[in-house]
């Protein structure tokens, strides 16, 4: 077996260690990353020709998340890991974004990612352990790729900024800023946090910069010590008599039709008009023998870069965007709830030709999600989900489940709202939002958190603040820049960065940067993100101009929850023999009950008379009898010294035929017959359970201290506690819970 090559470096309090040679010697390049007890093995691999056909650069990237690596085996019906999990996707996803923008433009070759769990130790994060280990494939693979990169992630930890921080360190930090770069610049955010202010943020992301230059140089020596030669593939390139042949005659008239129009409809309808002129003009051209006729792909791709020029050039130099605003201009903005009548909450945000509608519905803790992963073991009560049809862009495509962008979104707005959902003591729902696009033109994702918190608010959840969210762009030629606030699919696609800031008017909740140059300067990341804070205050201007507080009542329509704190050992007596108990509450008083392991007991009903009176149940079923009580019970079983009362539900206690009557009795039945309901005194609760009950006690009107003096049968005092019928001693009698 090859020799392992091993490589170390300290990022944070933690080493990392990589190892090459020994695994996976047929992959482009492979290499295990360690840190603690967890083990990755990154792999990367090209296809040896290109794929004829594309115009874009096919690149995949998988998280292989396996049970094995924590010593356990898949709860599924096949015991093996099936689809990804969410956590994988995200993963996967998080690692895609840093290392794609830098493999070389026009390369069709397929390229493969794929990181495998190999162990994991419950202490360090994977995810960051993943992007650096696909860098570090690359970086020595045989694959053209303009890195290295390196992850890291930050938190704020009693006052100080950490690298690396554990899972158990990341429970006490306000900042999950996970981020990757190169050598020079920022090129990658994702952060989660509880109201950062903007100034702890650019410290946060300047500090991670630094803490992962480490790990940068290690790939460095590594490339130096075993990189493969890099292979020599075809770029897909324009051929220049195209390029000169459609700007020569055309380029005025597109930079025309791009800069000219402020409505995007007729903008599209006239570019798509002379598009086809265009295209149509070159093909049927006569061309000579020796000569191929343009392609109408290529003209087409020409037109394309002709359009992007024009767009950057006018937002750069003449200071206008494709729809007239200036760089910090928001689109129109409006906001509605209440839309759907039924739902518990609804919330519908626009901002320009962008639209969502988010719905919320709550329901009892049963539904939370519960998340089984290698570092994740939790219960979800706040769940966000995303939408994307095809007809928000006015498309067409089968629907087939979420795709893996808008498991990405829905994550990042879940992110962005889950530090204002309030604690489950407080509102001991399970919450779950959904936000579906209903027209797309620019950042649907921060869209969706506006509209959320408008349908959690319309539900009456009482949430902190509300959280809105915008996207910052870029655009710029190397010297001049240019930030825009609110951008559109236009300058999305054309510009230089997507850069999603959601936050309260307190601070940044969420935050997501993808950029397509080489990186960002902390100046251009200060100026995005103050203008981002101005933008959040008008949106939630908007917003809470609709509907300034939670209401205060719920819908009808959701369910009322209310809870007690029972005794942990008497949640058998709430769930009954076979659960017999617990359904007939269900029921009987149409509700929902839950119970926690540490007795706390939620009751949920549409119909809150019911819901409490269902409570009122269970706090009786669970009640200690109270000495000198009056309690109504029943007559649930008659013995020759006396008659056994069931007063509370499942426990019942002895009237001694002393203390049935104020009259001697000579037989029980002569008072009391099976299924009379009595009123009946507490007297006697011995250390084992067993209750003693009087009659007598009740219709005379005596103390506690009377009755007990009255109550002195020569056989003693008796009682038990059981089930009914359970063989107890006959002399002594007794009650018991049943």
């Amino acid at each position: 077996m090859a020799e392992e090559i091993t490589f170390s470096a300290k990022v944070g309090e933690e080493e990392i260690i990589i190892g090459t040679g020994k695994l996976a010697q047929q992959a482009g390049g492979a290499v295990t990353i360690r840190v603690g007890d967890s083990l990755l093995l990154a792999t990367a691999t090209m296809s040896k020709s290109p794929r004829e056909g594309l115009d874009f650069f096919p690149l995949s990237v998988d998280f292989e998340e396996k049970m094995y690596a924590a010593g356990r085996i898949p709860g599924s019906y096949f015991r093996r890991e099936g689809r990804p999990t969410t956590e994988s996707i995200l993963i996967a996803r998080l690692t895609d974004r840093p290392l794609r923008p830098l493999f070389p433009d026009g390369m069709r070759n397929e390229v493969q990612i794929i990181t495998t769990t190999l162990s994991s130790d419950g202490v360090h994060h994977l995810d960051i352990m993943a992007v650096n280990g696909a860098s570090a494939a690359l970086h020595i693979s045989n694959i053209p790729w303009n890195g290295p990169i390196a992850a890291v992630r930050v938190g704020y930890i009693n006052g100080r900024l950490v690298a690396n921080p554990t899972l158990q360190e990341m429970e006490e930090s306000i900042l999950d800023l996970r981020m990757a770069g190169t050598k020079e610049a920022i090129i990658m955010v994702e952060a989660g946090a509880n109201e950062a202010p903007e100034a702890l943020m650019v410290d946060a992301l300047q500090f991670g910069h630094e803490a992962m230059q480490p790990f940068i140089q290690l790939q460095e020596e590594m490339r130096a010590a075993v990189g493969k030669p890099k292979t020599e593939v075809e770029l897909k390139e324009l051929d220049p008599a195209v390029v000169a042949a459609v700007t020569e005659q055309f380029g005025a008239q597109i930079t025309e039709v791009m800069t000219s129009y402020t409505d995007r409809t007729a903008r599209n309808e006239a570019m798509s008009t002379l598009r086809e002129q265009i295209v149509e003009h070159f093909t049927a051209m006569e061309v000579s023998e020796d000569k191929e006729p343009f392609s109408p792909s290529d003209v087409r791709q020409v037109i394309s870069k002709i359009q992007k020029k024009a767009v950057r050039d006018h937002i750069l130099y003449d200071g206008v965007r494709p729809d007239g605003r200036d760089y910090v201009t928001i689109r129109e903005l409006s906001a509605e709830v209440g839309l759907s009548p039924r739902a518990h909450g609804s919330g519908l945000f626009s901002r320009g030709e962008t639209q969502v509608l988010s719905i919320a519905a709550l329901g009892t803790p049963r539904e939370a999600q519960k998340l089984e992963g290698l570092t994740t073991e939790e219960t979800r009560r706040y769940m966000h989900h995303y939408n994307f049809p095809p007809f928000s862009t006015g498309e067409t495509w089968f629907l087939r489940g979420p795709k893996r962008r808008e498991i990405g979104h829905g994550m990042l707005a879940q992110t962005a709202v889950r530090p204002m959902i309030p604690d489950e003591d407080e509102f001991p729902y399970t919450i779950r939002v959904v936000s579906e696009v209903l027209s797309s033109n620019g950042s649907t994702s921060q869209a969706s958190v506006c509209a959320s918190s408008l349908a959690l608010m319309d539900a009456g959840v009482p949430i902190k603040r509300p959280v809105a969210g915008i996207a910052m762009g870029l655009v710029t030629d190397g010297e001049k820049f240019a930030v825009l606030t609110d951008i559109q699919g236009m300058e999305d696609h054309l510009g230089d960065m997507d850069f999603k800031v959601a936050g309260t008017s307190e601070g940044i909740t969420a935050l997501q940067m993808d950029i397509k140059i080489g990186g960002l300067s902390k100046d251009l990341m200060s100026q995005a993100l103050d203008q981002a804070h101005e933008a959040r205050m008008q949106i939630l201007d908007v917003m809470l101009d609709t509907i300034p507080a939670p209401r205060e009542e719920m819908s009808p329509y959701a369910p009322r929850m209310l809870t007690i704190k029972i005794n942990p050992e008497k949640i058998g007596a709430i769930i009954g023999k076979g659960g017999a108990t617990i359904r007939s509450l269900e029921e009987d008083y149409e509700v929902s009950v839950d119970i926690q392991d540490d007795g706390t007991v939620f009751v949920a009903g549409v119909d809150g008379v019911k819901a409490e009176e269902a409570l009122e149940k269970i706090k009786a079923i669970t009640e200690d009898p109270e000495l000198g009580h009056i309690y109504s019970g029943k007559v649930v079983r008659i013995t020759d010294f006396g008659a056994f009362i069931e007063f509370i539900p499942g426990t019942d206690g002895l009237v001694h035929i002393s203390q049935i009557s104020s009259d001697h009795l000579k037989r029980v039945e002569d008072a009391l017959q099976i299924g009379d309901e009595v009123m009946v005194m507490v007297t006697d609760v011995t250390p084992e359970g067993k209750v003693r009950l009087s009659r007598k006690a009740v219709l005379e009107g005596m103390t506690l201290e009377e009755a007990r003096n009255d109550d002195r049968p020569s056989g003693g005092r008796s009682g038990g506690r059981g089930k009914r019928g359970g063989g107890r001693d006959r002399r002594s009698g007794g009650g018991r819970r049943r």
